[in-house]
């Protein structure tokens, strides 16, 4: 087999196979398939392919064409350097790249922002992907239709919950009760709670009870249940509580807000927080207006990432297995957890020093 020196861009199989006269297949099982061909018909093959200049099929392709997992999509609606600023989001990434790494597979991260609008089906469809793990996204995101409507292997984790899609997250509603049954059985009768994004669209300061209901994501409205039932379960109403939400889930984002709910007349005994990083802001703008933590004001979190243990006071929060949850994601999608489709992981409160009982009001 001779090949005649060719101007011709050779990109792809099909490309080489119409210089060289033969079949894709037979070209394909020259790179893929060597024992299909004779040794010199394969030898001849990738010579005429060095001379053309064809390094051979791209890998993450070739891996797609045999069904294997050529690599695992993870989708969120941030940006790309939130995925290595959230301490939460790096062990939930942690977790999917141990699951990738035991099937040597790769792991892509796809980042789609939320407020951004017509993107999400470019970005979703152009991932060089053959799985999908989406992470904590709005009911009617438009990443959600773009993934399923691949037609690969789909997890979600944390939100949305959809009829026989995967699914992976923790008990939000437990973690909101137990979270704010603490503060109820320790006294406190003013309690603040400052969250993260209701909607897509960045948002500070309080959120008035509407506002609230009209909440696109899962594990808020899952969240606000679990505010119900601890207060249904103390006798309590729900102007115990006094929203407020944070435009970013950071420290600098957590103290923001956290000044105006500390600089109310009535200013609450205790805040709830959405996320740790939301809290340790809580505690710096505390430690700013001189407000002593957990003696005047208590302070709860919520996920347990490392810092919370370290951080002064150290926090109390609500545990969450973030490593586990993307672990359990990845094994999904590498078909590798059996028939479990759907695990929600259960939580605990982890008791530290930024919780205490309230002090009496003097009269």
């Amino acid at each position: 087999m001779k090949v005649k020196p060719s101007k011709t861009s050779v990109r792809t199989l099909d490309d080489l196979a119409a210089l060289l006269g033969v079949s894709r297949a037979t070209v394909s099982n020259a790179f893929n398939r060597p024992d299909q061909l004779s040794a010199k018909l394969r030898e001849q093959i990738l010579r005429a392919a060095r001379e053309a200049g064809y390094a051979g099929p791209d890998p993450t392709a070739r891996a797609l064409s045999r069904g294997e997992r050529g690599a695992v999509g993870a989708v969120f609606t941030e940006q790309l350097s939130y995925a290595f600023s959230d301490p939460a989001a790096v062990l939930i990434l942690e977790g999917l790249a141990r699951a990738c790494e035991e099937a040597e597979t790769g792991l892509l991260l796809v980042p789609v922002a939320a407020d951004t609008d017509g993107n999400a089906g470019r970005v979703i469809n152009g991932a060089a992907v053959d799985a999908l793990a989406l992470y904590s996204l709005p009911d009617d995101d438009p990443a959600v239709a773009a993934a399923l409507s691949r037609g690969v292997t789909t997890v979600m984790i944390d939100q949305p919950l959809l009829p026989g899609v995967p699914y992976v997250s923790h008990d939000h509603r437990a973690a909101a009760r137990i979270a704010l049954e603490h503060l109820l059985e320790l006294s406190h009768r003013r309690v603040g709670v400052l969250g993260y994004r209701l909607t897509p669209q960045r948002h500070r300061g309080e959120l008035p009870r509407a506002f609230q209901r009209a909440a696109v994501y899962r594990h808020t409205r899952a969240r606000l249940k679990g505010y119900e039932d601890a207060l249904r379960a103390h006798k309590r109403d729900w102007k115990t509580l006094r929203f407020f939400e944070s435009a970013s889930n950071d420290p600098a984002g957590g103290a923001t807000s956290a000044l105006e709910l500390l600089e109310l007349p009535d200013r609450p005994t205790a805040i709830l927080t959405d996320s740790d990083q939301l809290a340790i802001g809580v505690l710096a703008a505390a430690r700013d207006l001189g407000i002593r933590v957990p003696e005047e004001l208590s302070v709860i979190g919520m996920d347990d990432v490392p810092v919370a243990s370290v951080v002064t006071p150290s926090l109390t929060t609500i545990h969450q297995p973030l490593v586990k949850k993307g672990e359990a994601a990845g094994k999904i999608l590498l078909g590798q957890q059996g028939r479990r489709r759907h695990i929600v992981f259960p939580v605990e409160l982890v008791l530290r020093d930024s919780t205490a009982p309230a002090k009496r009001r003097r009269r």
